[in-house]
Order: structure tokens, then C-alpha cells, then sequence
């Protein structure tokens, strides 16, 4: 009788190439998953930056301040200004006003007399982004994994 041999090799190799498959999905999952997770505070982080730029252009707008040295309020045109968070949040904020007049119906005054009744409506607008301007345009940092840009828009009566 002829004794045949090797079997054992062969299945202990296959047991290796599956466990060595194992293992890096295993690797692959765990790294996604960390750069998920980075990716996830970071857009909080944008989103409260977005959030204090929305807060900002209120406050300038509810009291009538220059945005950005051009020497006028959003009343009399639509403003842009940049809010530096860098130190704070990571991320530079370009927060813009817009403003337009809405009739709101009619109010009497004096007794008797109706006139139409205008509202100004504001649109503030917050665009968060690591950037140096934002919105960012398409290039190296807008394809990198750290990027992360967040836009709130607030409107608000006066």
C-alpha cells in the first residue's frame, strides 16, 4: 500500500488565506469608521460655526452695523462679511445679509385712514468651511477627507 501525504498542508494554507482575508476587512472597516467618525464631529463643529455666523449677521443687522467697513447696513444693500472662528472652531464662516420690502396688508393710521403696512424681510446666510473663503471653490481641499462646509440661512423681520 502506497501512503498519500500533504492534505493537511493544503488546508492550512487555505485556513491562512482566509483569516488573512478576515483580517483585512476587519482593518479596512475599523479605518472607515474612525475617518466617519472624524468626519461626523467635524460637521458639528461646522454646523454650531455656521450657527454663530447666522447669530452674528442678526446682531448686525437687528442694530443697524456696518458689515464689513462698507460703511452701510443690510437695509440699504445686500452685505457680505467673513467671521474668523479658526482660533475657535477650525473654520472661517462668509456670512451674507439680503433684504427686501414685503406689504404686509394694511394698518390704520391716523383713525380712518389705511395705508399699506411694509415689513423689510432679511435673509441671513452662513456658509462654514476649513477654507480660507467660503463657499470654497472645486480644487485640493474640497476633494480632501477633512473638508467638511455647512450653510444655514436665517430669516428674520424687523
Amino acid at each position: 500500500m502506497s501512503r498519500q501525504g500533504g492534505f493537511g498542508a493544503v488546508a492550512a494554507i487555505v485556513v491562512l488565506v482566509i483569516l488573512a482575508a478576515l483580517a483585512a476587512a476587519i482593518l479596512s472597516i475599523g479605518s472607515s469608521q474612525q475617518l466617519t467618525s472624524a468626519q461626523d464631529i467635524l460637521s458639528a463643529r461646522a454646523w454650531q460655526a455656521a450657527r454663530a455666523g447666522n447669530e452674528w449677521g442678526l446682531y448686525l443687522t437687528r442694530n443697524n452695523m456696518d458689515w464689513a467697513g462698507a460703511g452701510t447696513s443690510c437695509d440699504t444693500a445686500d452685505r457680505a462679511a467673513t467671521l474668523n472662528l479658526v482660533a475657535a472652531t477650525g473654520f472661517n464662516v462668509t456670512v451674507s445679509c439680503e433684504s427686501w420690502l414685503y406689504n404686509e396688508g394694511e394698518e390704520e393710521n391716523p383713525p380712518g385712514t389705511f395705508v399699506a403696512r411694509t415689513v423689510r424681510i432679511y435673509r441671513i446666510t452662513a456658509v462654514a468651511c476649513p477654507a480660507a473663503a467660503c463657499p470654497s471653490v472645486a480644487g485640493a481641499t474640497v476633494a480632501s477627507p477633512g473638508y467638511v462646509e455647512r450653510t444655514r440661512v436665517v430669516l428674520a423681520t424687523d
